[in-house]
């Protein structure tokens, strides 16, 4: 490997140990800065190159291909607010642990401060929310360079993994000076070539192999879990989709719990129960656990928040190792792998809850999943979540939307272990969702079906700004339509003055247009089998539009619920 200039030779060496690194996905914007990187990424076939002319696309590209990959993806960028529109990606990532490597090419240092265009301080630009920040300072042809920039990357990998503490963004800045391409300023003089070997650690190592810190549990802290759990009525709350479901069951089942899957999380065991969040806060004294064992971070899911509020003990693992306890209930905080940890406990042999602690449970979520089976027969809100998620072809990917839609899922849907969910949960924001789901379908082996409300889907419309190349596999976008912002009818500000002005935002737009603009194939269905049969048979990039009423949304909410909370106050006083 040889360079014609040092701006080159650098951008070579780290997309070279990047690759030795492990990374197998790179996103690029466009832009003049970042020529060089650009190039070496384009010009490396071992490194699957996604392009995008909307950089905060770009970026929750590269997050949705490291949440299912669990690999950091470079989303390279040019100077100035290109770089600015990467903070959203950025603050997600850190707050979900999800790996993200910011390559940002700048201005050299002599045109900082100086009014020179596209120069800001992009150093400081993400503040604390990156695990790790660094700035390579300009090419130079000397010897000890290539240790510097391949030292870099390694480093730049492994804080994004989570080598010392757990994963997340990294920022490293670029500053480069012309020439930025093979030749010259003038694209005729040639540059002085780089000097120097740049060759990498023999056999096609990385220059710096990393070893990520154990978490595994200490014995002495699975001892004192274990007498809290051992003989009490308890619930385990799943909240994080990485927590293998077998682990689950084999706790479940020894202690004698119910176990409440809150998505993205995944478990269907025989003691998972479902539509916990429709009847729990009407049954809470009578289903009330005497200790919560809560897996990850809840941020959805109704009943894990009233578990949390009301549980005399609280044991939350952070599978991330940040501090969890937003209720300020918990009693004890473990920071460890979760799989770990289950399969401590169960070897720890804890005592069962009484006979029938589980059989309470499981006799409401059976009533409740009656009802919501037996009214899911109008194409309302609550019946697509449930669709969705229940016709996604076995080993399917579904990408849920924040709002409405992760709600709905939680509450109406069945917990599915042979499909895989995934959401923007760190920060809970609509923004980048699109470009999200498309980078999270690239990256899975299957299906993908993503479930949305129109203006998460509006918000971000530029996702769809995929290069015909790039479009492969089976992508189903199902909107909902209520032509506006739904989840504020649930809010006290519904019956204010103003509401459908600054809340309702009714916006009018066809979405079947905007799906054919951006090259999709538009279904619009009008009954539940429609949307059953569209999203079972997946092909090709489509958009199903299924439109809805959201004032008439919160009534069927309401009527729902209650139903639920009906047949589930029977079920328990027959067994009282």
């Amino acid at each position: 490997m040889s360079a014609p200039n040092p701006s080159v030779a650098q951008a070579r060496v780290l997309v070279d140990e990047l690759r030795r690194c492990g990374v197998t996905d790179v996103v690029v914007a466009p832009g003049s800065r970042s020529t060089a990187l650009a190039m070496a990424f384009h010009a490396d076939a071992r490194i699957r190159l996604h392009v995008r002319i909307d950089e905060r696309s770009a970026s929750f590209v590269a997050l949705g291909i490291g949440r299912v990959t669990g690999r950091p993806v470079p989303v390279v960028t040019t100077s100035g607010t290109a770089v600015a529109n990467l903070l959203p990606a950025v603050v997600e990532a850190d707050l979900a642990g999800v790996p993200l490597l910011v390559l940002s090419a700048d201005r050299p240092p002599e045109l900082r401060e100086t009014g020179a265009n596209q120069a800001i301080d992009q150093v400081r630009l993400f503040g604390d929310r990156v695990r790790w920040a660094g700035e390579l300072g300009v090419a130079e042809d000397r010897a000890d360079a290539v240790a510097l920039w391949r030292s870099t990357a390694a480093r730049a990998v492994g804080e994004a993994v989570g080598w010392s503490g757990r994963p997340g963004p990294v920022h490293v800045n670029l500053p480069f000076r012309e020439p930025t391409v093979p030749a010259g300023d003038d694209g005729r003089r040639r540059a002085e070539p780089f000097s120097h070997a740049l060759a990498g650690r023999p056999g096609d190592r990385p220059w710096v192999q990393v070893h990520r810190r154990a978490s595994t549990p200490p014995e002495q802290v699975v001892a004192d879990v274990a007498r809290t759990v051992s003989g009490a009525r308890g619930v385990i709350g799943i909240a994080d989709p990485d927590v293998d479901p077998a682990g689950v069951d084999t706790l479940a089942a020894l202690l004698g719990w119910p176990v409440v899957v809150e998505p993205p999380g995944r478990a269907d065991g025989p003691n998972v129960v479902a539509h916990a969040s429709a009847h729990l806060a009407a049954t809470i004294d009578d289903l009330r656990p005497e200790v919560l064992l809560l897996i990850g971070r809840t941020t959805c899911s109704r009943a894990l928040g009233r578990l949390l509020a009301e549980a005399p003990a609280v044991v939350v693992v952070s599978t991330s190792g940040a501090w969890v306890d937003p209720a300020r209930t918990a009693t004890q905080i473990v920071a460890a792998d979760a799989d770990a940890v289950l399969t401590a406990l169960a070897d720890a042999g804890p005592a069962a809850a009484p006979s029938d602690w589980l059989a309470r449970w499981q006799a409401a979520a059976t009533a409740a999943a009656q009802v919501v089976q037996a009214q899911a027969i109008h194409l309302d809100e609550p019946t697509v979540a449930r669709t969705v998620v229940a016709a996604t072809p076995p080993g399917g990917l579904v990408v849920i939307a924040s709002s409405m839609p992760i709600r709905d899922v939680d509450t109406w849907a069945s917990p599915r272990a042979d499909v895989t969910l995934l959401a923007n949960r760190g920060a809970a924001g609509i923004d980048g969702f699109v470009s999200t789901a498309v980078g999270a379908a690239s990256a899975h082996d299957g299906p993908t079906t993503v479930l949305c409300g129109d203006l998460s889907f509006l918000h971000d419309r530029n996702g769809l700004l995929v290069p015909t190349e790039e479009r492969d596999g089976d992508v189903t976008f199902v909107v909902v339509d209520n032509d506006g912002g739904g989840i504020f009818h649930f809010l006290p500000q519904a019956d204010h003055a103003g509401f459908e002005r600054l809340f309702g935002t009714a916006h009018g737009i066809d979405l079947a247009v905007v799906g054919a603009t951006h090259g999709l194939d538009v279904v619009e269905v009008a009954s539940v089998a429609e949307l059953e049969a569209t999203v079972a048979a997946p092909r090709g990039w489509r958009l199903v539009v299924v439109t809805t009423d959201r004032a008439s949304n919160r009534s069927v909410h309401a009527e729902l619920e209650a139903a639920v909370t009906a047949a589930v106050e029977r079920a328990l006083a027959q067994r009282a």
